[in-house]
């Protein structure tokens, strides 16, 4: 019988940096990345939870920021083996106990890689549940035997990889206590509607829907590969940064990437201190400032086109 927690191909690039999910998207791998900053062994630190899906398997990844040292978990989903969808971790940081529980017997998924409700995931340091994913809360805390913490986890970042020929979608909320917006990317030829399937590249257009309306409508795409916008989606600002570039005039799979970045700033987009002008890299240094602690969230699309 194998270790619960062992390797799995779904995650070999765990241990590699965050640029290697493009790696396992390339793999036809559906990844999902989500970061939080919390204190945990009397620290802020950073943790990372993945999950990924292939033809095979359900994977769930949790890395923890200690310092010189990483500490990963790694959990398969299988549905020929049960018994691995609930168990526990633990390990040491800094001299403190910290606990990874899970229980995903009975999660259920609607086509991506991270469970919509009946589940759990807890981090339980010091008798403080310091982070708790899912729906299933009371049960966290039951099992835990441990209490909230005084501090709320917050989401600092969340990267994600979707597949598709024209369309693009995902959801995502701007602010914790927020509602989930549908978030979807359109393009076509210019002399059709868009959402057609038609494969003419030479005057491409794109249109960026929030709930279902038109947020940003880009003609002559292949002019405008790359750029930013700013939206209003409630009343809240947010930045949207695309590269699409590689749809274009890249052959074979590849993605255009997306940024959705909340701003409270009144300024317009043309003042934004992250400028597209050169190539969107920008992105790590996006990446950079949120992890620092000194930007909100910010959610990374991976939109990879297929043939």
């Amino acid at each position: 019988m194998q270790d619960p927690n062992a390797l799995f191909a779904c995650f070999s690039f765990s241990e590699k940096s965050a640029d290697d999910t493009s790696a396992a998207a390339k793999s036809g791998q559906s990844v999902v990345m989500s970061v939080f900053r919390t204190k945990i062994a009397g620290q802020c630190r950073l943790i990372t939870v993945t999950w990924c899906k292939n033809l095979l398997v359900h994977g769930l990844s949790i890395a923890i920021d200690g310092g010189d040292n990483h500490y990963i978990c790694k959990v398969e989903i299988k549905p020929w083996s049960f018994w691995r969808k609930q168990g526990s971790k633990h390990f040491e940081i800094d001299s403190k106990a910290v606990e990874i529980h899970w229980d995903l017997k009975s999660s259920k998924f609607s086509g991506d890689p991270e469970p919509k409700s009946n589940y759990y995931v807890a981090i339980v340091c010091e008798e403080e549940v310091v982070l708790l994913l899912g729906d299933l809360k009371k049960e966290a805390y039951r099992k835990t035997g441990s209490r909230p913490s005084l501090i709320d986890a917050i989401l600092v970042s969340k990267k994600e990889h979707v597949f598709g020929k024209k369309r693009f979608s995902t959801r995502a909320k701007f602010h914790e206590r927020g509602k989930f917006h549908e978030i979807s990317i359109e393009c076509s030829n210019r002399n059709s509607s868009i959402g057609n399937n038609s494969s003419d590249s030479s005057d491409m257009e794109m249109a960026i829907k929030i709930d279902g309306h038109v947020g940003i409508h880009v003609k002559h795409l292949q002019w405008k590969f790359r750029g930013n916008e700013s939206i209003s989606i409630n009343k809240t600002r947010v930045e949207v940064y695309w590269d699409v570039h590689d749809w274009l005039f890249s052959p074979g799979l590849r993605h255009a990437l997306f940024i959705f970045k909340p701003s409270s700033s009144s300024t317009s987009s043309s003042s934004s201190s992250l400028s597209l002008s050169s190539e969107i890299g920008c992105s790590s240094s996006i990446e950079a400032e949120n992890e620092s602690g000194s930007s909100g969230f910010c959610l990374f699309l991976y939109a990879w086109k297929l043939e």
